[in-house]
């Protein structure tokens, strides 16, 4: 019983990004010596012959890593966004998915037709 008191200790703040087929979590998590850290989980659902199951795979992010990591990110997302695909609207996937979480009646609502 005590794993469990010390699993649920041991989090501390999440939130999940849904991405089509994947989805990502990012939790804040303590150790036992009050230290914080991040992992990051990509979880993807596979097909099997009883149903499904999900395929993660983890990332686990220390404090001392932390600025080095965000801006390793936002140096290739920024590459990617300026040099390589520069006339790409990425809120337009934003939109997408806000279309994909309404109900069907207000996304067709949505739409607009010429």
């Amino acid at each position: 019983m005590e794993d469990n008191n010390e699993k649920d200790r041991d989090e501390v703040y999440s939130e999940r990004v849904k991405a089509g087929k994947r989805t990502y979590f990012f939790d804040v998590k303590t150790t036992k010596s009050n230290d914080y850290y991040l992992t990051i989980t990509e979880s993807k659902r596979k097909p099997r012959d009883d149903g499904f199951y999900y395929e993660k795979h983890k990332i686990f992010l220390y404090k001392e890593d932390f600025n080095k990591f965000t801006e390793a990110l936002n140096t290739v997302v920024s590459y990617v966004k300026d040099e390589l695909m520069p006339g790409v609207d990425f809120s337009q996937f934003e939109r997408e998915e806000e279309r994909e979480s309404m109900p069907a009646s207000d996304a067709e609502s949505d739409l607009k037709w010429d």
